[in-house]
Formats: structure tokens, C-alpha cells, sequence
């Protein structure tokens, strides 16, 4: 089984502008070289926004899709983002993992911010995803999920959490310690890609995008401004962690409704 070369891009997303945002990836880009996945924050393209009539795409016409197709073929790695995507009349925050064959799969977030306006304008999800790839099993998840335990659980002995995320600075001591615990409980590696600087309402988001290992230890980690993140995740670190320290084996059986 291979390690794994993770990038993950913290930007000050331009508020509500695609083509901005679009451009400014495509300039860190460059800076990317032998990737396995490059990670993008939520909502990457147009900020933590809700105006869906203008901003959302139709999942069989997107054009975000379509570019982040492009984006994976051009590197030969797997990208990973969340944009609005509507089906029918419904509309969700829609997690895309593009591989560079473009057989995409999707995750649409579980747990919508009842703090603002999401849950009036999105539909939560009811599917985990856990994808596999190169050997590695990996869990992609969307921002506020990350509050909960439960739905996060690994009882697929994943070896990957992934979080993209607009996480505000006002909170971000919960988003620090959370990424640990997730971590620690779950005895895998977790990447969280956040964004930098104030959107569109005077949020200020001060980044803290991180890599943590299976120790609850950080790798990676900055604040505050634009940086390309990577590391290099190694599988065998993960299977000697379970193999000291079985915590899994003893967890409580339930099923989750």
C-alpha cells in the first residue's frame, strides 16, 4: 500500500465570484507537484453563501464539475471540494471527489448550520461516503460535521478523514481541538482545509487548516494566511497505532437511524 501526498489549498475566497476564485486556484496550483489529492474548502467557489437561485448549478450541467474534472486530469490527482449543487427543486452542499478519470463520487452534507440561514436553504444529506483509493480508505466530510461524533464514527475502518470547511475565527479553538479528538477517537489521520479572511457578511475565518495524525498530533498547521499545505500521510504509522493501542475493537455496537 502506498503513503499518500495531500495538498490542501487555504485561500481568502472572493465572495459570490466563481470565475475569481477559479483563477486564484489556478494560481496556487502551479505550486503543486506529485499530488495523490488536493484539497479545496467548502463552498470553494463562491464562499459560505446562500443565494442559491443565483449561484447554484444543476448536477448534470455544472460547470464547477467540469472544472475541477479538469483540474484533477491536469495534476493526475484526486480533487476534493464542496459547492452548491441543486437536483430538482432541492439544493445541497454538495462534497465532489474528482478523480482524474472523472468517475466522481459525491457527499452532500449531513449536518446543515442551524446557527445561519443553511437549513432553510439546503437539504441535508443521508449517505457517508467512504471512498477507497490506493489502498487507503478515506471519509470525506463537510465543515460543521465535524461537531458530530456519531455520524463521523469509524466503523469502516476508514484511514482518512477529510474536512472542508469555512470554520470562523470566533470558533476556531472548537475547530482545533475537534480535528484532534477526531483523530484520537478514531485512530486515523485527518485533514481539515479551511479558508482565510472575511467573507461577504464580516466573518473573519483565520484559517487554522491542519493535518493531524493518528496520535492527535499536528503535522501541517497555519493561520491566518494564503498557504499551500502538504504532507505526506503513511499507512503502516496508522495499522502500528491500532496494533499498540486496540481502542476500536472495544467501542459500543449501535446503529445509527
Amino acid at each position: 500500500m502506498s503513503d499518500l501526498r495531500i495538498f490542501g489549498l487555504q485561500y481568502d475566497i472572493v465572495w459570490k465570484d466563481k470565475k475569481a476564485n477559479f483563477k486564484k486556484i489556478e494560481a496556487l496550483e502551479s505550486k503543486i507537484e506529485e499530488a495523490d489529492i488536493v484539497v479545496l474548502p467548502e463552498m470553494f467557489q463562491t464562499g459560505f453563501c446562500f443565494d442559491s437561485q443565483e449561484l447554484s448549478e444543476d448536477f448534470d450541467n455544472s460547470y464547477t464539475i467540469k472544472w475541477l474534472h479538469e483540474q484533477a486530469a491536469k495534476t493526475n490527482a484526486v480533487w476534493v471540494g464542496s459547492a452548491m449543487i441543486n437536483e430538482g427543486d432541492k439544493v445541497y452542499n454538495r462534497l465532489i471527489w474528482m478523480p482524474p478519470n472523472g468517475d466522481f463520487l459525491t457527499y452532500d452534507k449531513r449536518h446543515l448550520f442551524s446557527m445561519s440561514e443553511e437549513p432553510g436553504h439546503f437539504t441535508a444529506g443521508a449517505q457517508k461516503l467512504v471512498v477507497e483509493y490506493k489502498g487507503w480508505k478515506i471519509c470525506p466530510m463537510v465543515c460543521y460535521d465535524l461537531r458530530f461524533p456519531v455520524w463521523i464514527r469509524n466503523t469502516e475502518a476508514y484511514d482518512l478523514l477529510l474536512f472542508v470547511a469555512n470554520w470562523p475565527e470566533r470558533r476556531s479553538v472548537h475547530w482545533e481541538k475537534l480535528l484532534e479528538a477526531r483523530a484520537i477517537e478514531n485512530q486515523c489521520y485527518v485533514v481539515g482545509i479551511n479558508r482565510v479572511g472575511n467573507d461577504g457578511n464580516g466573518v473573519y475565518h483565520d484559517g487554522k487548516s491542519a493535518f493531524i495524525n493518528p496520535m492527535g498530533e499536528k503535522m501541517e498547521f497555519s493561520i491566518h494566511h494564503e498557504t499551500i499545505l502538504e504532507a505526506e500521510l503513511i499507512k503502516t504509522e496508522i495499522e502500528n497505532v491500532r496494533s499498540r493501542m486496540p481502542f476500536l475493537q472495544d467501542a459500543d455496537k449501535f446503529t445509527l437511524l
